[in-house]
């Protein structure tokens, strides 16, 4: 799975949630590609029916079925401690399904699926992509059509209240999230799974939809969040509604306690049902989880430096390159550790919002784009610690170089008129060079002024840009006035720019409730936002970037709705070979970034950590995942040095 937490001057303490709303279920394991079955076959008619202890579309799964823990993990990590971190904002509700209010962070660690992930929504195994593994069911078949697929289900599996976790429990939370879910997850998984049919109290089968691909359905299914059906019906709730009450879990944490606006508790449950499972030998090593939330970045930080909470990972350059040298730092008593990120970095960056009709032109969208100096940015702002962005797939085999050719070129060929000839011919869009000396760049300047002059925004007489009826051309780029100040310097400069070429451009800071409520409404011209990297093909591709969903999706803040994109989706959906696959997401690699409805920013490979030293993780991290609050443990001696110190209290 790419990486989803926040990496360039934006804070964000907590792992992506597993649902920024119950939509990331449809491609947190749909987005989940390459790898396949290592399973046994049976012959049934002329269709192979395949059993396994787990799932993925291509080859054979890395771990057996008589797998003792996941290779990464220190399967004697010793369980207790606490581990604290921060977030910044408020939260209202501990329902992160709706739309309404703003959810508590990590507020769906309660909750598993069949096919398990990690604390956070963290890619488990980290050491493979595309691999999923059974957690509240000990099997799965489906044939090799992948027509349907059935879950044979732990009948172990028990809620923290003790009521077990079956196969109607998971059927209503599957019917729940079409019923009461937000719209572009609903929209998605009904056209895709027409039935779910309980067959038994521990056998549930899903079947899918015919013509369609089989891309990620079975993921899809698996990884749908188990809710107690007898909570729901006993007490009225609905998953849409803003509520503090939550539904138990059968997860390996539950809530401690809950201070609104101030913090979360999580507590490891002592009665969960799956301590000993293989999936979970050398995790969940925590007995307490603690979210501390504060209002800005500089509170949170210094919050830090007092220990009121202790594992931090940093998202600020300026922090990162002068704040780590106070005096717990240098006595060794806080550990500053750069680890290396082994997944593609989020394709974060500054979007448009093409619903805007002055947006609608792509030489606005170019001209606005040149006002954006990356390399005057990370030089002066940013301590030369980034890279630029270029690709949704960065750094990766799949990212787009060059002109097409072979495999991408026929791909691309075959797709007829939707298809630009300069597509065909040209290299892949790459974002433009600066003057890294000087914050406005005479030569791109004068580059963005030609392009506005063409798309028929002229100056007049005050300096500002208007079109033949008169109108000013005006931009509002909203920001979140809790965030990282380094992103708020870098978006006023930016501003600044495109005022020097007669744009009324304004920068809207709001507080977290306001910008979670505009942000998700589309009420902007320009946001600082993200999408999702790939490495493998799914059907989550379409809810972020097809035409379907655009209007009201909010995991496509641009409302992208581009032919072209969805014809290469559909084409990567029908792919038959890895190698085909490859091909497609390479052509969807350059289309997205032709269709140019973003300004890449900039990027780290590496995770910026920062820890009171009372923490330990396996000598090798696996690529995947940081895994802090999944695989990392408590040294009890070492905490005990440290208070014994003054370190901590």
């Amino acid at each position: 799975m790419p990486r989803t937490h926040a990496r360039a001057d934006t804070q964000s303490q907590t792992p992506m949630l597993r649902v920024a709303g119950a939509a990331l279920l449809v491609f947190g394991a749909a987005m989940l590609g390459g790898a396949a079955w290592g399973q046994d076959d049976t012959a049934q008619g002329s269709d192979k029916i395949i059993t396994a202890h787990g799932y993925s579309f291509y080859g054979d799964l890395k771990y057996p079925a008589d797998y003792t823990h996941f290779d990464y993990v220190n399967p004697d990590a010793p369980k207790g401690g606490e581990i604290s971190i921060s977030t910044l904002g408020t939260f209202d509700s501990m329902n992160p399904y709706s739309r309404k209010g703003r959810g508590g962070a990590l507020s769906t660690v309660m909750y598993e699926s069949l096919l398990g992930e990690g604390v956070g929504g963290e890619i488990v195994p980290a050491d493979v992509y595309g691999e999923a593994y059974c957690l509240l069911c000990e099997s799965l078949e489906y044939p090799e059509s992948k027509d349907w697929v059935v879950f044979h289900m732990r009948k172990d599996a028990k809620f923290s209240t003790g009521d077990p976790v079956t196969a109607h429990d998971i059927a209503f939370s599957h019917n729940l999230l079409l019923d009461q879910g937000l719209k572009s997850y609903a929209d998605a998984v009904r056209k895709l799974i027409p039935k779910v049919e309980v067959i038994d109290d521990y056998t549930i089968k899903f079947y899918f939809s015919p013509g369609v691909s089989r891309r990620s359905l079975i993921e899809q299914v698996g990884g749908v969040p188990a809710w107690s059906k007898k909570w729901y019906e006993e007490t009225g709730a609905r998953l849409d509604e803003s509520r503090l009450e939550t539904s138990p879990g059968s997860g390996p944490y539950m809530i401690d306690s809950i201070d609104v606006n101030r913090r979360i508790v999580y507590k490891r449950n002592p009665d969960y049902w799956g301590k000993d499972l293989p999936f979970n030998v050398g995790r969940n090593n925590f007995d307490k989880i603690r979210v501390e939330y504060f209002g800005d970045e500089n509170s949170a930080f210094e919050a830090f430096k007092a220990g009121e909470y202790t594992f931090r990972t940093e998202g600020s350059s300026k922090q990162w390159a002068s704040s780590y040298d106070f005096p717990k730092v240098t006595a060794g008593q806080v550990v500053k550790e750069d680890i290396p990120d082994g997944s593609p970095p989020t394709p974060s960056g500054i979007v448009f919002n093409l619903g805007r009709e002055v947006l609608q032109d792509k030489r606005v969208r170019e001209a606005v784009a040149l006002g954006f100096n990356f390399e005057w940015t990370n030089e002066s702002l940013q301590y030369g610690l980034f890279k630029q962005r270029a690709s949704f797939t960065q750094d990766t085999p799949l990212m787009a170089t060059g002109a097409p050719q072979g495999a991408e070129l026929a791909l691309l060929e075959s797709l007829g008129d939707v298809v630009p000839p300069e597509l065909l011919t040209q290299d892949a869009v790459m974002p433009h060079t600066s003057d890294a000396s000087r914050l406005s760049d005479r030569r791109n300047l004068r580059r963005a002024m030609k392009l506005l002059d063409e798309a028929g925004w002229a100056v007049g007489n005050d300096g500002k840009r208007y079109n033949a009826q008169g109108k000013p051309l005006q931009l509002r780029f909203l920001l979140n006035s809790s965030g990282s100040a380094t992103l708020s310097a870098v978006i006023e400069n930016f501003m600044s720019n495109l005022q020097n070429m007669g744009i009324d451009a304004v920068l809207e800071k709001v507080d977290s409730s306001q910008y979670t409520a505009r942000e998700r409404d589309r009420d902007y011209d320009m946001v600082y936002d993200s999408y999702g990297a790939f490495l493998g093909t799914g059907t989550g591709l379409e809810q972020r970037y097809g035409s379907e969903a655009a209007a009201y999706s909010l995991f496509n803040p641009a409302g992208l709705a581009s032919p072209l994109v969805d014809a290469i989706v559909t084409a990567s959906l029908a792919a038959d070979t890895k190698e085909e696959e490859d091909a497609s997401l390479m052509a969807l690699d350059r289309a997205l970034r032709y269709e140019f409805f973003m300004i890449p920013t900039w990027y780290n490979d590496s995770f910026w950590t920062a820890y009171y030293d009372q923490y330990e993780h396996p000598e090798t991290q696996p690529p995947y995942a940081l895994g802090y609050l999944d695989f990392w443990w408590y040294n009890a001696d070492k905490a005990d040095a440290l208070r014994a110190a003054g370190a901590l209290r």
